[in-house]
């Protein structure tokens, strides 16, 4: 660009000379200046004295040292790959204005690898937000779409689609980087599920108040997880090997019950047969008022709004999904279909 702004002051000058100084009509006067730049070696339109030659060899050098600086330029911008560059933004900027129903990772460090990783496990879409280049190109060479900017802004969340996303997850090390993503998030999107990660006891309490779905502190569940591993190990071998994981044989999957979709709202699970049709076992129901049913018997009655907790193989778990539906709900995340 300033090498098209330099030619273009230069082509000014000279158009200017040959009309004031030379007396030439303005079409004369450009014409014999883009012959001139051009090198292209035709005579000259109207006699010129000592003078005038005098400028058009100035004006040729300036010429020729403005078009080498624009061809220097161009060939460097293709050799580096500034072009290439701009294609592969575009594509990207396409990328994130298709995603729907997707899974915002905000921070691409340790946590936010084990995130992104059983993410791609449950074969979920996802982008991940690091303002780090360093960790964008690290999640994009592991195949993840990765965005570089600050999670904390609203014009970031925006790019990758936070008014179209089902859950986000702050999982960046600052609690008050976290807050400020959740203020964010529930903003711009107030249907959208938000988990938050959390240091202290204190962050893990703002962090709530601010308006996150659900708060995770390292620190706590490590802590419960290796008391567990201590005092039951075979159950939480179990319950991990039903949770993560890509080579699982059990899954665990939540089933929001929409009276608009789900034939069985009203009945009982006797009645509805559920775990004879698709094999699938319920373990427990939430309430719509948050009430917790463990072990729910064949009389406990399906509502409106239910969300059923069932266990079994993907396919057991496909099945009950399209018994029950098929669900729409942009809360919870359907089981995958593959």
């Amino acid at each position: 660009m300033a090498g098209a702004i330099a030619l273009g002051g230069v082509f000014f000058i000279g158009t200017l000379w040959y009309w004031l100084v030379e007396g030439w009509s303005w079409e004369d006067a450009a014409y014999m200046t883009v012959i001139t730049l051009a090198t292209v070696g035709y005579g000259e339109t109207h006699p010129l004295g000592s003078r005038g030659r005098l400028f058009t060899i100035a004006l040729i050098l300036l010429g020729v040292v403005n078009i080498g600086y624009i061809v220097n330029r161009f060939t460097e911008a293709i050799i580096q790959g500034y072009f290439q560059e701009g294609i592969r933004l575009q594509q990207q900027r396409r990328l994130m204005e298709s995603l729907t129903e997707h899974y915002i990772i905000c921070g691409f460090s340790r946590t936010g690898r084990q995130i992104a990783k059983e993410f791609q496990a449950e074969s979920v879409p996802f982008v991940v937000i690091d303002s780090d280049m360093e960790s964008v190109q690290r999640a994009q060479t592991e195949g993840y779409t990765a965005y570089q900017g600050d999670a904390t802004l609203d014009d970031t969340l925006l790019e990758v689609g936070i008014e179209r996303a089902m859950c986000i997850v702050a999982a960046l090390p600052s609690d008050a980087e976290n807050l400020y993503i959740v203020l964010s998030a529930k903003t711009l999107n107030s249907g959208i599920r938000v988990i938050a990660r959390a240091s202290t006891e204190e962050a893990l309490q703002k962090l709530r108040r601010g308006g996150a779905d659900e708060v995770i502190s390292p620190y706590i569940t490590g802590g419960k997880r290796m008391a567990a591993a201590a005092l039951r190990p075979q159950v939480l071998d179990f319950v991990d090997g039903i949770l993560t994981g890509a080579d699982r044989q059990l899954y665990m999957e939540e089933f929001l019950l929409d009276p608009a979709f789900c034939p069985f709202v009203g009945q009982s699970l006797q009645k509805a047969r559920l775990r004879s049709q698709s094999g699938a076992l319920v373990l427990a129901i939430r309430r719509l008022d948050g009430t917790l049913i463990g072990g729910p018997t064949g009389d406990t009655v399906l509502m409106s709004g239910d969300r059923l907790i069932g266990m079994g193989t993907a396919e057991q778990l496909r099945s009950l999904n399209q018994i029950l539906g098929p669900i729409n709900s942009k809360k919870l995340r359907r089981p995958k279909n593959s």
